[in-house]
């Protein structure tokens, strides 16, 4: 292990706040400034089958959008998975996870390893790799990603203070409503670094970084796709239900961008005017097949139609929980979430908050 080798955790208070993305931004502003970066996610949250064994994929999709080499990487010492649990929690797994993080951690030469921490602050305390025990165990620096959800994000923060005491190096907050930055600018903020806590970054929300691709919608839904396979990356960024008649039905479509609408298979005057608008994709409810005309503009358009074997309301249930819990797994949020990063956080204060010496 190299000696001036800096550790950094990213944690946070609850799951989806963004701390891939934030890692992915400030990795690449070390990486432009010089600093060698290595990638850790002590705790597996989001497995993918794959031959000859699951690979987590946060862990892949972090270390392709860096370009980072399999040795800058470490994979998951332990799954959050029911089996994982029941095994240590019937003793029949005794491995001591602290030695195992630092013997996983010996041999990379960097300047800085950044590990991902799980959804909470105590998620993963049944194996000893809570944010605490993996911070005493590396001497690590800890650095909170918070979402904004109102001016009581504060209330939780001077408990974290406390328990994690001078490792807490600073916070982001981030997707913050535009109404709502100079509140978090002259009044969280303030607040904040008067109890010793930096607040290193205010983002603000991003529709894009919000937004879902086709391809996971239809992966969620467990839809069928009846044209344009190849488009099932485009971005969806709200979610429109078409039930009413037409004539009022094209008004309402062309107040959403990059939508999704879902309509009954047998309402052709909707899909038709759907298609005119601004849409992502068309998801097709009623186990009815859409009439040729349909396909056919829908090709010209280029706009997938998913079909599923769901009611409405379950099909609108299952896309808008998707909207608040998509993981970070499209390479156009990457530019989108660096960028944002760039411009708004203080990173000349952050290397000095963790000690790194500037190249």
């Amino acid at each position: 292990m190299a000696k001036s080798t800096k550790y950094l955790i990213v944690a946070s208070l609850e799951p989806y706040t963004g701390k891939s993305g934030t890692i992915l931004g400030l990795a690449r502003e070390f990486q432009n400034k010089g600093f060698s970066i290595a990638y850790s996610k002590p705790i597996g949250t989001c497995f993918k089958e794959q031959a000859p064994k699951p690979k987590e994929a946060d862990v892949q999709f972090v270390a392709e959008a860096l370009g980072l080499k399999e040795a800058q990487i470490r994979w998951p010492l332990v799954d959050l998975q029911l089996p994982t649990l029941e095994k240590r929690l019937k003793q029949e797994d005794d491995s001591d996870y602290g030695t195992l993080l630092q013997e996983s951690l010996a041999n990379i030469e960097t300047d800085l390893v950044i590990l991902e921490g799980a959804g909470t602050l105590s998620q993963g305390s049944l194996f000893g790799l809570s944010i605490l025990d993996m911070a005493t165990t590396l001497d690590a620096s800890v650095l909170l990603v918070a979402r904004y959800h109102s001016p009581l994000v504060v209330d939780s923060l001077e408990g974290v203070k406390l328990a994690l005491g001078d490792r807490l190096v600073g916070m982001v907050i981030n997707n913050i409503p535009t109404q709502e930055l100079e509140t978090t600018q002259t009044l969280v903020k303030p607040y904040l670094e008067s109890r010793g806590i930096p607040v290193l970054g205010l983002l603000p929300a991003s529709r894009l970084l919000q937004s879902v691709s086709v391809r996971e919608i239809s992966r969620q839904l467990n839809a069928k796709v009846l044209c344009r396979n190849d488009r099932l990356d485009l971005m969806v960024e709200s979610l429109t239900i078409g039930a009413m008649n037409v004539n009022s039905a094209l008004g309402y479509f062309r107040q959403g961008q990059n939508k999704a609408v879902v309509t009954g298979g047998d309402r052709t005057d909707l899909q038709l005017a759907a298609l005119e608008t601004s849409t992502s994709c068309l998801i097709l409810t009623g186990h009815m097949d859409p009439q040729p005309l349909i396909i056919s503009r829908a090709e010209d358009v280029e706009v997938p139609i998913l079909s599923v074997d769901l009611d409405t309301l379950s099909t609108v249930e299952i896309v808008d929980q998707a909207f608040g819990k998509v993981r970070l797994q499209e390479k156009i949020k990457v530019g989108c979430i660096q960028e944002l990063i760039a411009k708004n956080l203080d990173f000349e204060r952050f290397i000095v908050q963790l000690g790194l010496i500037p190249v």
